[in-house]
């Protein structure tokens, strides 16, 4: 009896550490490719809501890091460029902003965007296809852009709502 227990747990053994034949996985060149055609454009600002911006040096970083996601070719200049702009916006956030841009409007505005930010990056981790998240980040970041020109046309006096 121990001699075919002894037999059986070698060979199920054997079978066990049978070298396996492992799959050569090639993956296709051009799903590391990002096509930015459809992405749209960003919102133009308004000269008065320029003429304030330009003071802020931490935006106008930002601007640039954003500025940078046009020209991404595959997923790993994406990657790098998304981890840029996740630091610039949490410098922006830090920041201290101009006096008519410091308010629940516009900070709401970006974490939103920022929220956008962090699902590319996580569509990117889990290797996923990004680009329905880059739409709906870059609608954010026009969202946050026009928040700018919304507060620049804004010329209501809240101060006299409230009197009343």
């Amino acid at each position: 009896m121990k001699r075919i227990f002894f037999f059986s747990l070698m060979l199920l053994m054997t079978i066990a550490c049978k070298e396996q034949k492992q799959e050569l996985v090639v993956e296709d060149a051009s799903a590391h490719e990002i096509s930015s055609e459809k992405w749209p454009k960003k919102l133009p600002l308004k000269p008065e809501a320029q003429a304030i911006l330009d003071d802020w040096i931490e935006f106008a970083s930002f601007e640039t890091s954003f500025d940078a996601l046009h020209t991404v070719a595959n997923r790993e200049d994406l990657s790098l460029v998304i981890e840029n702009m996740i630091t610039k916006q949490n410098q922006l956030e830090e920041s201290t902003y101009p006096k008519e841009f410091n308010i629940p409007q516009v900070k709401s505005r970006q974490k939103v965007f920022k929220t956008y930010m962090l699902k590319v990056k996580g569509d990117l981790f889990y290797r996923t296809d990004p680009q329905e998240s880059i739409l709906q980040m870059m609608e954010a970041y026009n969202a946050f852009r026009n928040q700018f020109n919304v507060v620049v046309n804004n010329t209501l006096d809240t101060d006299l709502i409230l009197d009343f």
